[in-house]
Order: C-alpha cells, then sequence, then structure tokens
C-alpha cells in the first residue's frame, strides 16, 4: 500500500517542481537513482551479485532493454504530469493490467477465462469511446500502459534481484542523463533550476522517490498474494485520478464513460480471475463407541 500511496501521490512532486522542462526532470530523477540503488543493494549484501552483472553480457543487453522501457514510460508520464494531463496519466494505469494479462496471453501461454475475454472487450470499448466520442485517441494512455507492461515482461525473464537490476538500469541509463543536463537542456534552463537550496532538494528527492517505490513494491510482492496485489495495483491510479480532477482538469461526460467502462472492465476482469481458496476437508465425525452389553 505505501509503494502504490508513493506512486499515486508522484504528480503533486513533479508539479513542485515547476516548469522545469520534463527530460530535465527525468535526466535527474536517473541519475539521483543510482547512488540511491547503490545504497540499497550495498544494505542487502548484494554487491557481489551487482558486479558479477559485468560478467554476464546476455543479462547486461536484456537490462539494457528493460531501462530503455522504463525510461519510456518514465518520460511520457512526466511530460503528461507537467502538461496538465494527469487524467490521461491516470487511465494508462488502470489500462496496464489489461495489456500486462494480454502480454500474459501472448508471450508467456497463460489462457483467459470467458469472462475475462468480455471485460478486455468492455475495456477496449472505454478507448473506442474516448476515440470517438470525446475526440481524443489516448495515445498517452495507451504509451503508459505498454511500455510498462513491456518493463514488467522483460524483468519477468530476468534471473536477477530487483534492487540489482534496478540499479543496473539506472547505471545504463545515468551517462546519457548526465551528458544531456551538461550539454544538451533547452536554452536558457539551468541544471538546478532557481539553484536555491529547497529546489535543489526538490531534484535530489527523485532518486528515493523513484527507488523506495520499487523497493517496498518488491518486499510486499513476497508476502502477498498476486490476487491481492491485483486489487492493490488500482490504489495509485486512483489516487491519481482524483488529484487530476482537484487541479481542475477537464471531465466531460465522454471522459464518465470511458472510465466507467474500462473500472467495470478491469473490476471484471480482477474477480474473474481470482482462484477460490482450496477449502480444507471436513473430517468425518467420529462414530459413537459401542455400547457395552
Amino acid at each position: 500500500m505505501a509503494a502504490y500511496g508513493l506512486w499515486g501521490f508522484l504528480p503533486l512532486y513533479f508539479q513542485f517542481l515547476g516548469a522545469m522542462p520534463p527530460l530535465t526532470i527525468l535526466a535527474h530523477r536517473i541519475i539521483w537513482s543510482v547512488p540511491t540503488a547503490l545504497i540499497l543493494v550495498a544494505a542487502a549484501g548484494k554487491l557481489p551479485e551487482f558486479a558479477g552483472l559485468t560478467r554476464q553480457p546476455r543479462l547486461l543487453f536484456t537490462l539494457l532493454g528493460s531501462s530503455l522501457a522504463i525510461a519510456t514510460n518514465w518520460t511520457i508520464y512526466i511530460w503528461a504530469v507537467t502538461n496538465h494531463r494527469v487524467l490521461e496519466g491516470s487511465l494508462g494505469y488502470f489500462i496496464n493490467p489489461l495489456v500486462v494479462f494480454l502480454f500474459a496471453a501472448l508471450f508467456f501461454g497463460e489462457r483467459f477465462r470467458p469472462l475475462q475475454l468480455l471485460a478486455l472487450a468492455i475495456a477496449a470499448l472505454g478507448v473506442l469511446n474516448q476515440t470517438l466520442v470525446v475526440g481524443q485517441f489516448p495515445l498517452v494512455s495507451l504509451s503508459l500502459a505498454f511500455s510498462f507492461a513491456i518493463y514488467g515482461a522483460i524483468r519477468k525473464t530476468t534471473a536477477v534481484d530487483s534492487r540489482v537490476g534496478f540499479g543496473m538500469e539506472a547505471l545504463w541509463l545515468a551517462p546519457v542523463a548526465l551528458v544531456y543536463l551538461l550539454f544538451f537542456r533547452p536554452a536558457g534552463t539551468a541544471a538546478f533550476g532557481s539553484g536555491e537550496p529547497g529546489f535543489v532538494a526538490l531534484l535530489l528527492l527523485a532518486g528515493p522517490l523513484t527507488s523506495l517505490p520499487l523497493m517496498l513494491f518488491a518486499i510486499g510482492a513476497r508476502r502477498l498474494h498476486l490476487s491481492t496485489i491485483g486489487i492493490l495495483q488500482y490504489i495509485a491510479p486512483s489516487i491519481q485520478f482524483l488529484i487530476a480532477l482537484l487541479m481542475g482538469e477537464p471531465f466531460t461526460q465522454g471522459h464518465a464513460i470511458t472510465f466507467g467502462l474500462i473500472w467495470f472492465g478491469v473490476i471484471l476482469f480482477t474477480l474473474a480471475g481470482r482462484k477460490p481458496r482450496a477449502v480444507a476437508p471436513v473430517a468425518a465425525p467420529l462414530s459413537a463407541p459401542a455400547a457395552a452389553d
């Protein structure tokens, strides 16, 4: 719950950064994730495993692929929030579980139940409504959903500790982020914005705010049933949805229909996929002892 709560309130953090360009925010998020990740790796006693990645080229380049997927996701999300499109970001993370389940069927041989197929069709109607009625193809939402699903699919097939993997992903991206900050940031902008101590501290917080939810999620995922995680994952987009409304983003009847269809599809899919708990067999009552003659 803490992990999803932090992800849910992340739009407020980006709002505090004001008019700083999205790519500059992304660069700080990547750069300050490196020391945070290395501290977490060291605290878990995983430094030898982290160093050992250099002797596994295939694993290294797989993590390069996942780092590109998560960087794409971060870029789109930061752009959406800083351009007052939190509602679209929220919609993307509501759609994401359905895309994940679609990937599970296409690439991992998992099979859907009939009700789950119906749920996917209902959610697809929501996307169609957003395109035809609202007049806006949900490109941001679908891009967020698919980029995170691709990231999840890559990491699912990568046999590496979550902290070690995240540390290497951040390390892959850090040189590009550093070069961008030094030489390619927009003209007239400073790498640390106003340079005020409070603002610099906000930028340095980007690392912990990126790493901490991932760490909490990894801890929780090992202790919870998958069905429980499936329900908890809607905490973050629900918070983002409320934040978008409080920030005054437009929410028309067409948007309500879109969200209603997708929410209904998501709830139906989640409930249809839950497996009933095994019930322990009830022992037959012992027969009464025979009466003495």
